[in-house]
């Protein structure tokens, strides 16, 4: 990648015209345009420049709930399945990608000690310029079976610290987060065990009320999964698990927009009572049918039927799409949720910041994706090649 500077870019959650320069690879400098113009020169004057004309530039997008792609379900990973891996990684790197969280739903405790094995010995060997594993989400199997949604009841374990310790203590390194039901653990216990390993607690398929929430919360829970689903629904009485995180201040919620799970009316309702996007963040929560067409493919022991992307196991439940994280950004700006570049910022910082990782560009990889926007709020993106 040749040493540069790109002119003219808006950066999203950043007011004004921006120039980036590159050097060896990485972002070395940010400048406003204007001060640039007015002679104070802060980037180096002898580098080619790209001129991106107005569009937005952007770091890649990080996936913190993606179930499995190309028809491999992360839960069934094996360790013959790297080549496979690559190719997802690979893969999800040309949908825009840069990072993800391979997540782990509901299966026996020898699926996940397998799969947690597997992934461990895939991210010490990461190949550059390609999507990255930056840990694992485990997403079960401490829910609450009244909303388990499409989880298997078979494997559900009751939310007690000797399960907790016995899946999660050989693998806290990789584990990046762990998504629960608070109100099976009444004495919080679990959720300090998990913060002394420097696991992030997600709240969801959980029935917890408004006050057992704010608890957890208090104990150190600090994000929410798939907000809406699997959970209450807002209630002007009993605001449930969603009404407090959105009464706290440092509690991300992950949601999705591919028009199934959320009704966009809602979405823009949850965009304004999530302080427009600072508490938010997009999830792609794809399924191993992700990059493949439409049909029926197995899922653990059942099947699920993929119609127009949305995923449904045979009796109707909801169990993911099949449409990867850029087009939740898309989706937003179409539906006109919210604007151009707090819809990036959804998928690309924000999620970065949910996980303790560092939004600022300076010294990040220079694998920029670039957006513009027609008149009819197309909103398209690339990868700048800087070659």
């Amino acid at each position: 990648m040749k040493d540069c500077q790109i002119t003219n870019a808006r950066i999203p959650k950043l007011p004004g015209i921006w120039e980036i320069e590159i050097q060896n690879g990485k972002i070395s400098a940010v400048a406003d345009c204007l001060r640039q113009t007015r002679g104070q020169r802060l980037l180096a004057a002898d580098l080619p420049t790209l001129d991106v004309g107005g569009d937005w530039l952007s770091l890649g997008g990080v996936d913190l709930q993606i179930n499995g792609a190309l028809g491999l379900a992360f839960p069934d990973v094996q360790i013959g399945d790297f080549d496979k891996l690559t190719q997802i990684c690979d893969f999800l790197w040309e949908q825009g990608v840069d990072g993800f969280l391979p997540t782990i739903v509901t299966t026996s405790i020898e699926n996940i000690h397998r799969s947690l094995a597997v992934f461990a010995q895939f991210m010490a060997h990461q190949p550059s310029n390609t999507a990255r594993l930056l840990g694992v989400h485990l997403e079960g199997p401490f829910l609450n079976p009244q909303k388990r949604g499409a989880h298997p009841s078979a494997y559900l374990l009751s939310l007690d610290l000797k399960f907790v310790t016995n899946i999660v203590s050989k693998y806290a390194e990789i584990i990046k987060v762990i998504t629960l039901a608070p109100e099976l653990d009444p004495t919080g216990e679990v959720i300090a065990y998990l913060r002394s390993l420097g696991i992030i607690v997600s709240l969801g398929h959980s029935q917890a009320n408004f006050g057992q929430a704010q608890q957890a919360f208090t104990s150190g829970a600090s994000m929410v999964t798939h907000a809406f689903n699997a959970m209450p629904g807002l209630h002007h009485r009993e605001p449930g698990l969603l009404g407090a995180a959105l009464t706290q201040s440092h509690v991300q919620c992950g949601f999705i927009a591919d028009g199934q799970h959320v009704h966009p009316a809602i979405l823009k309702i949850l965009m304004r009572a999530g302080r427009y996007g600072e508490g938010l963040f997009l999830v792609s929560d794809a399924l191993s049918p992700l990059g493949l067409p439409d049909g029926t493919y197995p899922w653990d022991e059942r099947e699920i039927e993929v119609i127009d992307g949305t995923a449904r196991l045979p009796d109707g439940t909801l169990s993911g799409t099949t449409r990867s994280l850029l087009v939740g950004v898309q989706n937003l700006v179409k539906w006109d949720i919210c604007d151009v570049d707090n819809a990036i910022d959804l998928a690309t910082t924000a999620p970065r910041r949910a996980i303790g990782l560092s939004d600022n560009y300076l010294g990040q990889s220079a694998n920029l994706l670039r957006w513009n926007c027609d008149l009819d709020r197309r909103l398209n993106w690339e990868r700048v090649c800087l070659d």
